[in-house]
């Protein structure tokens, strides 16, 4: 994309943050309550989901768009967080292997090239037993009136929303990339939205 575009996609994203927050808010408390150690977040956009994760965790961003590091500054700043914020991208992330506790992500597998590859990565991250927490919006069910949906409306969407697919199957994805486990719960948006079906769960290397 051109640089206005990732530009002004940062400014957007940045001022649904109040929404994402009313949205997604109390699920992300619950599920990133517990991490430890060193936490991998690829793609965390304006930084947002920093309210939701213990104070005492090396925290690294694996943000490609430069435009929204400032937000991640901004965020992290005043508070006794040890951070560090990296432009790789998220299909060939810049960190040895086996060296992360934790990967977390959120709304982001959906807009990634190449899903295997993404996932690949982090569980080369991973160290022997590490977690991928993940929160997805994911493709509708088999015949429904929103998977056809999801379908004609996916080359507009991803103009508009930085390359996002509405229809993707991130569900199959985790399931057929490689972690010995995958625990995950579906759930809908309480409002009517093209990307209304969900998941969130944990994946175990």
């Amino acid at each position: 994309m051109p640089n206005w575009y990732k530009r002004g996609f940062a400014a957007m994203l940045a001022m649904g943050d109040g929404e994402q927050h009313a949205l997604y808010g109390k699920r992300k408390q619950a599920l990133f309550a517990d991490l430890q150690g060193t936490v991998v977040e690829i793609g965390p956009g304006t930084g947002l989901n920093l309210l939701y994760l213990p104070t005492d965790i090396h925290w690294i961003g694996v943000e490609p768009n430069a435009h929204l590091h400032k937000y991640i500054r901004a965020k992290a700043s005043g508070k006794k967080r040890s951070i560090e914020i990296h432009a790789a991208t998220l299909e060939a992330l810049a960190l040895a292997d086996a060296s992360v506790d934790a990967v977390i992500s959120t709304l982001v597998l959906c807009s990634v090239a190449d899903p295997a590859a993404t996932l690949g990565e982090i569980r080369r991250v991973l160290k022997p037993g590490g977690r991928f927490f993940f929160i997805e919006h994911v493709i509708a069910p088999e015949g429904s009136f929103l998977r056809g949906l999801q379908r004609l409306v996916r080359p507009a969407w991803r103009l508009v929303a930085d390359g996002c697919r509405p229809d993707r199957d991130t569900a199959k994805a985790l399931r057929e990339a490689g972690f010995s486990d995958v625990q995950m719960e579906s759930f809908n948006l309480p409002i009517p939205n093209i990307v209304r079906p969900h998941i969130a769960g944990v994946a175990v290397v």
